[in-house]
Formats: structure tokens, sequence, C-alpha cells
């Protein structure tokens, strides 16, 4: 699903005519830990199971899968990774695609946290939404005031 979005306001009201309304921002060094046996892997699962259950919505920057698949691959091979791809295409987590304005707040992001581009898409999604940001990166994201660290 494509949005072309101008504001935060306008993401927020795309997303919550699919979605309900309680939004969690993840942060790629979580969804790695769905997957991975590593530190702070409860509360990742806690955070999934509350997805599944309707509590929230999963909302990630696109290139989340990505990460996340690079990230299984290297540290438990290729088997867990396929597993993945079938989890990722079934999982409803909601993906946002690289508008303007998304671009716009991760740069503006990057410049404020003093991280990668790509470290600032999923703060600055959780800014657009005005939602919490789950991250187990605490050198990119231990400056977002939104930040929920795990692990």
């Amino acid at each position: 699903m494509a949005m072309r979005t101008s504001s935060g306001a306008s993401l927020r009201a795309g997303l919550a005519r699919i979605v309900s309304s309680r939004f969690a921002v993840v942060d790629a060094s979580v969804g790695v830990k769905w997957f991975v046996p590593e530190s702070g892997r409860a509360e990742a699962m806690e955070l999934l199971r509350d997805a599944a259950t309707g509590e929230v919505t999963l909302v990630v920057p696109d290139l989340f899968v990505y990460e996340v698949l690079r990230t299984i691959r290297r540290k438990a091979g290729d088997e867990p990774a396929r597993a993945a791809v079938a989890f990722f295409s079934a999982a409803g987590i909601v993906t946002v695609p690289p508008v303007e304005r998304v671009l716009e707040t991760a740069l503006d992001a990057a410049n404020a946290l003093g991280c990668d581009f790509c470290d600032a898409c999923a703060p600055a999604i959780a800014t657009l939404l005005d939602a919490p940001l789950y991250s187990a990166d605490r050198r990119a994201h231990a400056g977002y005031a939104g930040v929920l660290l795990i692990g």
C-alpha cells in the first residue's frame, strides 16, 4: 500500500483506516529477536503477542524486512531466514514506504540522533505517528525521547 502523505496527521489517518489506533513502531534490532535467541527476546515476543491479539499494530519502515533477514541469515543461517520470510508474509505488520514526509523526518532524526539515515527511519515514523519506538539499538536510538529500549 503506497501512501502519499504530506504530514504525520495524514500518515496516522491513512493507517487508521486499515489498523487499530494504537501503534508501535519497531526497529529491525527488535525484529531480529523474534527469530534469534538473544538478550531482550522475551520483551520482543511480548510485543509480537500484543500485535497478534490486536492490542497494538506494529508499524515498520519498508527496509525493516531486509535488515531483519540480513541479520538473521548472518547470525543463524539460511534456514531461519527462510522461515522468517514465511512469517513476514503472514504477520500483518504495516510497512511504511519511503514517502517524502517520512524521508524528510528521517533526515532530521539522523541529524538529531547522530545516527545513520537508515537507523533514523523508525524514529521518524514514530515521530509522525506519535507512537512509541521499540529498539534494541542503544547506539542509534538512546537519544530518541519516545524509545523503549529492549535487551
